[in-house]
C-alpha cells in the first residue's frame, strides 16, 4: 500500500507575528516580575500597609539642595500654552496630597496635582512630571501650569529624599552613601520606581482621569525614574524620558562612567575607601550599582528595559554631545527597540539634539509636548 505523504499547514506571517509577540510579551512580563522582586527584596513584609491618601498643603519654601537656589528654567518656561483659555488662573486646581506607600518617613509620597475645573464630567489624560536632582516638584510648576491649560491633568512628585522628603542640603548624598554602607535601601531611582507603581495605582482609582491615558516624562534623574517606571508599569502609556536614557554597562565597558559618576560623586568616593582603593575606577562603579540599585549595569539596564516600554510610544529625547547620556552607548538598546517596535515603528523615536550636552533644551520640552498631543489627545 502506498504510503501518503504527511501535509503540514503552512505557517501564515500573521501566525509568525503571533509567536514573535507572544514571545516578546513572555521576556518583557519576566522582566517585571524580576525587577519586582528586586524592589521587593529591601522592603519587609511586615513594612507593607495598604495604599492610603492625606491631605496636604501647598509648599511655600520648598527644599532645594543646591547653592544657590535654582530661580527660572527657560525650557520649561518655553512649554506651549492654551493661550485662548480666559481667567486661567481663576480656573487652575491645586491639590496637594501623600500616599502612603509603605512604612517609615520615606513611605510618605508628596504629591502636587494641577487641572482646570471645566470640564468635570470628562475624563482627561494625564501626565506624570519628574524633577532632576536635588531639585522638588515645586520646581516643575512651570510644565504643570502649561499642561494644564491644555487640558491635562498634571501631576508631580518629590522623588526619594528630595523636596519634603529632605531635611538638609545632603539629605540625598547621605542615602546614596548609606545605601552602600548598609544595602537596605536603594535611593538611586529604584525606590521611587516603586513610589510610582503606588501613584499608578492611585491614579487608576480617580474617576477624572482617564485610566488609559497616563503619561510619564522626566529630567535628568526624573528622566530615568520614567524610562524604569514604564518598564516597570504599563500603566504608563507614553513615555518621554529627557536626559536620562543611557548605558550603564556600556560605560563601564568603555571608560565612560565619569560623567554619570561626578553627578553623585560622594558615594562612589565613599566606595573606593572602603574598597581600599587609592581612587574611583570602574571596578567600583560596578560594585556601588550592584549596591545600591542591583541589576542596573545588567538584566535592567536599557538594552533590556527599553525594548520592555514597546509597544507603548516612547521618545527619548538627550544631548548628542551629553557626557552623562552618551549617545554611543545608546546604540544596542536602541537597535534592540526599533525590534520591538517593527509593528508600530511609528511608536519609537530618539532625538539626540546637536551641540547639546547634559541640558533640557526648549526643544526638547516641545518635541515632548508634541509627543504627548499625539498619543493621549
Amino acid at each position: 500500500m502506498e504510503e501518503k505523504s504527511q501535509q503540514t499547514k503552512p505557517i501564515t506571517t500573521t501566525s509568525r507575528e503571533e509567536e514573535v509577540e507572544e514571545a516578546v510579551t513572555s521576556v518583557q512580563k519576566k522582566l517585571r516580575s524580576e525587577f519586582l522582586e528586586v524592589l521587593q527584596s529591601r522592603r519587609r513584609k511586615s513594612h507593607e500597609v495598604p495604599l492610603s491618601v492625606e491631605i496636604g498643603k501647598p509648599i511655600s519654601d520648598p527644599m532645594y539642595q543646591e547653592s544657590p537656589r535654582p530661580t527660572f528654567s527657560e525650557a520649561m518656561e518655553s512649554c506651549p500654552k492654551e493661550e485662548n483659555v480666559e481667567n486661567f488662573k481663576e480656573l487652575l486646581k491645586e491639590e496637594n496630597l501623600y500616599l502612603i506607600t509603605e512604612e517609615g518617613e520615606q513611605g510618605r509620597l508628596p504629591v502636587l496635582i494641577l487641572s482646570t475645573n471645566e470640564n468635570k464630567e470628562q475624563k482627561r489624560p494625564a501626565i506624570v512630571f519628574l524633577h532632576s536632582t536635588h531639585k522638588c516638584k515645586e520646581w516643575l510648576r512651570p510644565l504643570l501650569e502649561a499642561y494644564a491649560s491644555r487640558g491635562y491633568i498634571a501631576i508631580a512628585i518629590d522623588s526619594r529624599y528630595h523636596g519634603e522628603r529632605a531635611k538638609n542640603l545632603t539629605t540625598y548624598r547621605d542615602a546614596l552613601v548609606q545605601s552602600w554602607k548598609n544595602g537596605d535601601t536603594m535611593p538611586f531611582i529604584f525606590d521611587t520606581v516603586w513610589d510610582l507603581i503606588k501613584l499608578a495605582d492611585y491614579l487608576t482609582q480617580r474617576e477624572d482621569i482617564d485610566h488609559s491615558k497616563i503619561g510619564i516624562t522626566g529630567e535628568s534623574l526624573g528622566g530615568m525614574h520614567a524610562w524604569f517606571a514604564a518598564a516597570a508599569d504599563t500603566r504608563y502609556a507614553v513615555v518621554v524620558p529627557i536626559i536620562g536614557v543611557q548605558g550603564f554597562r556600556w560605560a563601564i565597558d568603555n571608560n565612560k562612567w565619569q560623567g554619570r559618576v561626578d553627578s553623585i560623586k560622594a558615594v562612589f568616593a565613599e566606595a573606593a575607601l572602603d574598597l581600599g582603593k587609592n581612587g574611583i575606577d570602574a571596578e567600583v562603579v560596578e560594585k556601588v550599582w550592584d549596591r545600591i540599585a542591583p541589576g542596573l549595569a545588567s538584566q535592567f539596564d536599557s538594552p533590556y528595559t527599553i525594548p520592555a516600554i514597546s509597544p507603548r510610544p516612547l521618545l527619548i529625547l538627550n544631548g548628542a554631545e551629553d557626557p552623562r547620556c552618551p549617545l554611543e552607548g545608546l546604540d544596542t538598546p536602541v537597535s534592540r527597540a526599533r525590534d520591538s517596535y517593527k509593528a508600530v515603528p511609528e511608536n519609537f523615536e530618539l532625538i539626540a539634539q546637536p551641540g547639546i550636552g547634559h541640558q533640557m533644551t526648549s526643544l526638547m520640552v516641545k518635541e515632548a509636548s508634541c509627543w504627548f498631543d499625539k498619543f493621549l489627545k
